[in-house]
């Protein structure tokens, strides 16, 4: 077993596929589909890794999805993978190639054992606040199932070096592959020689930080099953599995973060004149005939009563500081809050949040069933702003930025004994 000792990340055993079996067991994360669509994805397939990350599919939809049950169903049916030959848990700590492929766009990442300290102290830095609710519900995966079966994705500084290694290790056929998810190819490699898991060791310890992309909830999970089995174990020494996290890991230029857009319920007692009128106070207003995407910063489309419009914001010079920058503080600094109204917009229920890859299209569509009043387009935050957020020490908007590709549960997992 090899300690953290101070280090940034570590090699483990995992527990992933049989060669053939990643088609059958990979899955999109738990959180992106309902109860309803992971049980139509997991119908016919008795080893869909829903089973574990949303064991409530096995029962009837009056069950609680969050009863005592539930979680040791998915203990159960992990195991049941395991015992059955379908899951192969690796015998020596290793490091894994992560590569996703969509088209002709490839990201290639490493997979490793991240240390809570090191989290603690953010070194492996955050820019989202969490729910307690939804930690709680990770918390109690993890411990009931032994193992963190959702991977927290990650960005480092590019390094040639290390990428370098990856792309050799991954220039042949792949330990495990799962050929669509998400509208994604998956596969991983293993790397357990024991020599190349120092030189990564080496390239990887030394970096500065690791930046939590899309994971909040599973890394603060993970930091707290640590502490509990920490305070458990009379014998505790800092090897032990539950010092870290799963992590993969990808260079800052292989990341794309799209567009996470807006809709609001209501004009917050407003007639649709008067709110036009105050958002020319801060917005030029041009009508649009087509649906809009904004192409650069400080603008912003917006539907409402069926019409889109461009929003080009009259400031022209750009705040510096990296959290007032961003254009999602520009839209809840010029509309959200001071006319709309929505002061928290993680707690606010007048307020929901589209992922880019819908497109406005499903911006409009919600505005038009009637159940939303306003929508707005936003420019994609990009990775450098994320990371001069995180680096000082500062939280972004909710939904500030989605991620696409995501990760698949069930390709690799990290057992905690």
């Amino acid at each position: 077993m090899t300690s953290f000792q101070g280090d940034l990340v570590r090699p483990f055993a995992g527990l992933r596929p049989a060669s053939n079996r990643g088609n059958d067991i990979a899955a999109p994360p738990y959180d992106v589909v309902s109860v309803s669509e992971a049980r139509q994805a997991a119908a016919g397939k008795p080893y869909s890794f829903f089973r574990v990350s949303r064991a409530e599919i096995e029962f009837s939809e009056t069950v609680d999805p969050y009863a005592p049950e539930v979680y040791e169903k998915a203990a159960q049916n992990l195991a049941r993978f395991e015992h059955e030959g379908v899951l192969l848990r690796d015998t020596t700590p290793c490091f894994y190639v992560y590569r996703i492929t969509v088209g002709k766009k490839i990201q290639t990442g490493i997979v490793v054992l991240a240390s809570v300290a090191a989290y603690l102290e953010n070194r492996i830095k955050k820019h989202e606040l969490t729910r307690p609710s939804k930690e709680d519900d990770r918390v109690k995966q993890i411990e009931a199932v032994n193992a963190h079966t959702g991977p927290v994705l990650c960005v480092h500084k590019n390094n040639s070096i290390l990428s370098n290694i990856l792309n050799q290790a991954a220039d042949r056929v792949a330990d495990v592959i799962a050929e669509n998810v998400g509208g994604a190819r998956h596969e991983l490699w293993a790397i357990p020689d024991g020599a190349q898991i120092r030189h990564i060791s080496e390239i990887m310890n030394e970096m500065d930080a690791l930046y939590i992309a899309d994971g909040h909830h599973r890394s603060a999970a993970g930091a707290r099953v640590s502490a509990t089995r920490r305070a458990a174990n009379s014998e505790h020494c800092g090897d032990e599995n539950y010092n870290g996290f799963l992590v993969v890991s990808f260079p800052e230029n292989e990341v794309t973060i799209l567009d996470y857009n807006r809709v609001i319920k209501d004009l917050n007692g407003l007639r649709r004149d008067e709110f036009l009128k105050v958002v020319e106070n801060d917005f030029l207003i041009e009508p649009l005939d087509a649906p809009f995407r904004p192409p650069r910063k400080r603008t912003f489309g917006m539907y409402l009563a069926g019409q889109w419009s461009q929003l080009s914001h009259k400031r022209t010079s750009l705040n510096e500081d990296p959290l007032e920058s961003l254009d999602v503080t520009v839209l809840a600094n010029g509309i959200l809050e001071p006319v709309l109204g929505i002061r928290d917009q993680r707690t606010d229920p007048r307020i929901d949040f589209i992922g880019g890859s819908r497109g406005p299209e499903e911006v409009a569509r919600r505005v038009d069933n009637g159940e939303m009043e306003v929508g707005f387009t936003v420019f994609p935050t990009n990775m450098s702003e994320l990371m001069k957020v995180a680096d000082a020490g500062l939280i972004m908007p909710p939904k500030s930025t989605w991620f696409e590709p995501k990760l698949a549960d069930g390709i690799i997992s990290a057992p905690l004994n």
